[in-house]
Order: C-alpha cells, then structure tokens, then sequence
C-alpha cells in the first residue's frame, strides 16, 4: 500500500480505539507508519481523513447488512423488512461497534462543519445504498424521489436504533419489534 492507503487504513483503527475527537494526526501517523505532511498531501486535513475513514466503514457494512445473501422473502416484504434489520441490529451488538462512533459524530457534526457537509453527502449515498436491501434492484437504478422518501425513512429508524442500542442495549428493540410495530402502523392506515 502506499502511504493514501496507509493512512486510511491507520485513521480507521484510531477511530474505533479513540474515536472522532480523540484521535489526533500522530496517532495516526503512527498507526499508520507515515509522516504528518502525508495528511495534508493526500487529504487536506486530519478531519477530512477521518471523515473519507469513517465512511468507508459504513460503506463496508453492507455486507454485514445483507448477511451473507441469505435474506428471506421477497424484495419489498416484511420477512425481508426483519432480516435486513436483523442483520444491522447484529452489528450494532458486536462489542467496539463502529455505531458508538456514529453517535459521537452526530453529537460533534456542528463543530466540524467541513465534515459534516461531507458525511451529508455520504448520508445521502448511504439512503441510496441501503434500498436495494429492502427492495431489491441495483443501486444505480435508485431514483432521488426513492431516496428522499423511502431512503430516509430507512436511515430514520437507523439513526434511532443507534440512539437505543448505544444508550440503552438492554431495552432496545429487535428486529421483530421494528416488523410489529410496521404492522400496527400498516393497519393503522389503513384503518384495520
């Protein structure tokens, strides 16, 4: 790997050892077995390194979410609904959970505004990324009305199972909770 690769790499330990505002550019430089000047060489800023490190971990879940290709039930139904959560409530479980560090740059995102405006276009991606999960299809055939509705209905219940899972593991909800509450809120529109 060269030094861009190393970085990355070195930036992604620090941040699931130290987390976002913790980490300093040495640690990084040390993880990584560079020099400083290779930060803002390769990618302008410490913040902005973190912040393309951190996304890439997202991004690197999808295989977590899809849990091997072993989903149940059709594109678009409540078994598949259950088992895609299922899968990204596991990874929420395991113990330095990647989701604990998304809870603190959500809490920082007005301190850091150069990375915020980065992760908001990484959260867009990612509303358009997780669709196909649940509905099936290729992510390039995501339309922008699908990712303003549905997408963010996703990431939505996302960003709170982080919430709970981070504050309260003990009572937060399985997957068969999130399906049953659906249900009720199914029927309740449609007046059942």
């Amino acid at each position: 790997m060269g030094h861009r690769e190393d970085l990355l790499e070195g930036a992604k330990r620090c941040l699931l050892a130290k987390g976002f505002l913790r980490t300093t550019a040495r640690d990084i430089v040390k993880e990584s077995g560079t020099n400083l000047a290779s930060i803002g060489y390769h990618y302008g800023s410490k913040d902005a390194l973190l912040a393309q490190a951190y996304v890439e971990m997202v991004e690197g879940m999808s295989d977590a979410f899809e849990g091997g290709g072993e989903l149940r039930g059709e594109p678009g139904s409540l078994e598949r609904f259950t088992d895609v959560w299922a899968n990204i409530i596991g990874t929420m479980r395991e113990p330095g959970s990647m989701w604990r560090l998304s809870m603190e740059i959500v809490a920082m995102g007005d301190q850091l505004p150069e990375v915020r405006e980065h992760l908001a276009r990484a959260q867009r991606e990612g509303a358009r990324g997780i669709l196909p999960l649940f509905l099936g299809g290729h992510e390039a055939d995501v339309t922008d009305e699908q990712v303003d509705t549905v997408g963010y209905f996703y990431l939505t219940l996302m960003m709170g199972l982080m919430a709970q899972w981070t504050f309260d593991p003990e009572h937060a909800p399985e997957a068969e909770h999130l399906t049953a509450g659906l249900r009720r809120v199914i029927e309740a529109a449609e007046g059942k």
